[in-house]
């Protein structure tokens, strides 16, 4: 699926997202987290302990919704299924930094396992006042 400019313009801006994913049991959980994108996907980096990785291990499908802080009454919710994979050099982290803050995340904890979460649309909403 292709994103189109204003969608575009959205994930490329410093706008926090609320990523939303599916339990063992059924129940959702909902993540605020930095995104990026690549080409047409969506990008974000966890630890590979934290529960949305395990969620997704389980159950790729996942839910992205963002809005744009210059105009919170634009915003768009992307569905789609979630790639995880190892961030050997912890770049993603690095480059999410530096959009939103401008300077070097905290340092990783010894033994951390950072993953790179690619979001594939499926389905774009887009809402517009």
């Amino acid at each position: 699926m292709i994103l189109d400019e204003p969608v575009r313009r959205i994930l490329d801006g410093k706008n926090f997202a609320t990523v939303a994913t599916v339990k063992q049991d059924g129940s959702p959980q909902a993540s605020v987290v930095w995104v990026g994108r690549e080409e047409d996907s969506i990008v974000f980096s966890t630890t590979a302990g934290r529960q949305k990785a395990r969620n997704l291990t389980a159950d790729p499908r996942i839910s992205v919704s963002i809005f744009d802080l210059a105009n919170p009454y634009e915003s768009v919710e992307i569905r789609g299924t979630a790639e995880l994979s190892v961030d050997e050099d912890k770049r993603l982290p690095y480059e999410l930094s530096y959009k939103y803050l401008g300077t070097d995340p905290p340092k990783a904890e010894p033994g951390e396992v950072r993953l790179i979460v690619r979001v594939i649309p499926d389905r774009v909403i887009r809402f517009v006042p």
